[in-house]
């Protein structure tokens, strides 16, 4: 590892978080047949995988260093070497339908004074918003009347009474199972945990990662503060968005070769039922 990273925590006291972090994940491996092999498997080849990038030096990369470092046999890492990677890739589904809403939600001229998504004609004259300008503002390889159609399939959006399409609440949260939700399972829980562990392994300034927590909570106290924090997130959510593409019109795109960077603020809220007699934790932010 790097020598300007301090010490990590030592393994033993990882193993108990660990746990508790792993549950909710395994419990929807079981109910979706991946079976402990296969997620063993999975676990291998990245175990191997991340401890080669994570030696500095090319040279520093044989098996044998590896098998050290991660427990795992040569002959198995030898084996996982020729099975090479797969490319990650985005769904287009994910890069076109994410732009247009985030369009939609955080342009002035399709939002109304209140800044919810206006209801847009089909067409309008030109220079005039509509949810064709709004397409052909993303892509030009995709008609709209291709995008209204699948999304009216999906409930992403309906036409009120004057034949306007009106963007519904759904749009926020895509159907569970479908590629662009698992999509963004996975992206958002990675930088969420990314964030955490870079944390705890003191590498460099703190990202934030807060949250207010209350346990034993009244039913209609607990309701409550779902309704606000759902509330008081779109609210963050949708300005943050409004106030990115401002400054990307302003700054317009990066120019090639210039250095970037990935930024995803997220925010979540969680809540379940206790179990009687279960120990209170500590409340607060």
């Amino acid at each position: 590892m790097p020598d300007r990273l301090p010490p990590p925590p030592p393994a033993a006291s990882l193993l108990r978080p660990l746990a508790r972090l792993l549950r909710p994940l395994l419990r929807l491996l079981i109910r979706s047949g991946v079976t402990y092999p296969l997620f063993a498997e999975l676990a291998r080849g990245l175990y191997v995988e991340l401890a080669a990038e994570m030696l500095s030096a090319p040279g520093a990369r044989t098996d044998s260093r590896l098998s050290l470092l991660t427990g795992v046999h040569r002959k198995e890492i030898r084996r996982l070497r020729e099975l090479g990677d797969a490319p990650a890739e985005v769904p287009p589904v994910v890069t076109l339908g994410s732009q247009i809403i985030a369009r939609w939600l955080g342009l002035p001229e399709y939002t109304g004074p209140d800044g919810a998504p206006l209801p847009l004609p089909r067409a309008a004259a030109p220079g005039e918003p509509s949810f064709e300008a709004l397409v052909a503002g993303v892509t030009s390889d995709v008609r709209p009347r291709s995008v209204l159609d699948e999304w009216l399939e999906q409930g992403l959006v309906e036409l009120d009474a004057a034949d306007r399409v009106a963007l519904n609440s759904a749009a926020f949260l895509p159907r569970p199972g479908t590629e662009e939700q698992l999509y963004y399972f996975a992206r958002n829980l990675h930088d969420h945990i990314a964030a955490a562990a870079a944390n705890v392994a003191g590498a460099g300034a703190p990202f934030l990662e807060r949250a207010v927590h209350y346990d034993r909570l009244p039913l209609p106290v607990a309701e409550r503060m779902e309704a606000m924090g759902r509330e008081a997130a779109m609210r963050l959510l949708i300005e943050i968005n409004r106030a990115a593409l401002a400054m990307l019109e302003e700054a317009g795109e990066a120019a090639p070769g210039t250095p970037t960077r990935r930024v995803n603020l997220g925010v979540y809220l969680y809540a379940e039922d206790e179990r009687a007699g279960q120990a209170p934790a500590e409340a607060g932010p």
